[in-house]
């Protein structure tokens, strides 16, 4: 599969990565911005994007705002914010239609841009803070969007398993932040922080579509000019050992059970094992096809569901399941039994290759799609291993049933976390 060739230049202030190709009649735009995961200020930056993306010095409301991006053709904006590992990325991105495709004499590109500036270094502002009324209102949806976790018991229980699994480690911060630290959080006080943010974060930007790097380089460099004077240090992933598995049992007044279990990997993006990894997981609970599906929910009809992921850039690995509270047990041993029957080997040559298969059909779709591939791509730049598009799929490929069998024994049990049912007479 032949993907966009990526120039990667250093600017002031930031990585300008330009990967032209014809495939879209649109040019997509990412910014990503980086900072080490900490509880000190993860819930600044979880409220950070949905103020930004409301209203600037020059669109001071989100109708203007949406009005001016309505005017581009449909430009699109939208911004959110994530853990990558032990690093916290707010990521934008905007989707313009490209200039070669219309007869427009003004670029529109050149407009979108501008617009695009403007959310990222001139939020509106008053005084020493925010928009008062967009700072109220965002705070409060923040809130809401904090308390409302509680209501999803798969994401409660997902919450909580890192709650225990990783108490002591970055990564158990929550991304959404934490209801104690927003709701003293004052607007001058986040205001202070985005200009930290302006000057600290770790600023990558990336440009596909129908353009050339020639092109684009003097037009990124009008609107990102950006001095990083103090750069945040890079994190170093902590890969913790585990001792002995622990087992946690919580109580919620609910009817269906939420077993989530947490591995550790030893296992990071790039690394040599992790395309065995990948297959590893395709095999134990990332597809349909997958041990966990098959067993667990198929055959001992345990879960309502049954499947497994792994966090690339933390070497974590989670089973997720819904199962009926009175199955806890017999749910418990059968999942784990899949576990131990990959590192006892017994899965096929065949299983292999359609594992394989259907991570390397995954992911050509994701590349199909412009932000798709650029996620891929910041991956690298995480990682610091940049891997060509032809290598990625040759290593899947290599990857053999001993290599399987391996990494399946390389991964640890850490936690098994069950959010249950009261028990009679509990109120």
């Amino acid at each position: 599969m032949k993907t966009a060739k990526q120039y990667t230049e250093e600017q002031q202030g930031y990585r300008l990565h330009v990967l032209p190709t014809n495939k879209y009649k649109t040019v997509s735009i990412v910014v990503k911005w980086k900072a080490p995961l900490e509880k000190e200020t993860i819930t600044r930056r979880a409220l950070l994007p949905s103020i930004m993306e409301k209203a600037t010095e020059n669109f001071p409301s989100a109708r203007k705002l949406q009005g001016a991006l309505e005017d581009l053709y449909g430009t699109a904006l939208s911004a959110d914010a994530s853990k990558k590992g032990e690093n916290h990325v707010i990521t934008f991105r905007m989707e313009v239609v490209n200039d070669r495709y219309l007869k427009d004499e003004n670029s529109i590109l050149k407009k979108a841009l501008h617009i695009l500036n403007d959310v990222l270094f001139h939020p509106k502002s008053e005084g020493e803070g925010f928009s008062s009324s967009v700072f109220k209102r965002e705070k409060e949806t923040l809130a809401q969007r904090i308390r409302s976790i509680k209501d999803d018991k798969m994401s409660y229980a997902n919450t909580r398993l890192l709650d225990h699994m990783c108490s002591d480690e970055a990564y158990g911060v929550h991304a959404q932040g934490h209801l104690e630290d927003l709701e003293p959080l004052t607007n001058e006080e986040l205001y202070s922080y985005y200009k930290n943010m302006l000057q600290e974060d770790e600023l990558d930007v990336y440009v596909t579509g129908d353009v050339s790097r020639e092109e684009m380089l003097p037009l990124f460099n009008e609107y990102f000019v950006r001095s990083a004077a103090d750069p945040a240090p890079s994190t170093t992933v902590s890969d913790i050992q585990v001792e002995e598995p622990r087992e946690i049992i919580e109580r919620e007044e609910m009817s269906q059970g939420k077993l989530h279990i947490g591995f550790r990997t030893h296992t990071f993006f790039g690394e040599e094992d992790y395309y065995a990894l990948q297959v590893f997981n395709g095999i134990f609970g990332g597809f349909p096809s997958s041990k966990l599906f098959m067993n667990v929910r198929e055959k001992h009809s345990l879960a309502y569901y049954a499947a497994s992921r792994f966090e690339s850039h933390k070497g974590l690995m989670f089973v997720f399941s819904g199962i009926d509270p009175a199955d806890y047990d017999q749910a418990k041993t059968i999942i784990l039994d899949q576990k131990k029957a990959v590192e006892d080997g017994e899965f096929t040559d065949e299983d292999v290759e359609e594992a394989k298969q259907q991570i390397i059909h995954q992911l050509k779709e994701t590349m199909e799609h412009p932000y798709g591939l650029i996620e891929i791509l910041y991956h690298q730049q995480l990682s610091g291993r940049q891997i060509e598009t032809s290598e990625l799929f040759e290593r899947l490929e290599k990857v053999s049933h001993e290599d399987v069998v391996r990494i399946a024994k390389k991964v640890k049990l850490d936690t098994v976390y069950f959010l249950t049912s009261l028990e009679k007479g509990d109120a």
